[in-house]
């Protein structure tokens, strides 16, 4: 650039912030599709109650008395 009368100076402020003209938007992107359950809480859930269907007397049995 010539060192002229036609070149432009920077000029920082002193005190303060410096501003930006650039505008910060948000930026949209589709949806990711997630699923309710995932599978280590429907393996957990499954096996949960298998326990409890385990530990439960069977039907025809009458329950225990001490």
């Amino acid at each position: 650039m010539p060192e002229g009368k036609a070149a432009i100076r920077e000029v920082l402020p002193k005190q303060g912030q410096l501003s930006v003209e650039d505008e910060v938007a948000m930026v949209l992107c589709k949806p990711k599709v997630m699923p309710l359950k995932s599978a280590s809480l429907e393996k957990l859930e499954k096996l949960q109650r298998a326990a409890l269907e385990a530990a439960r007397p069977p039907e025809g049995a009458s329950p225990a008395r001490p």
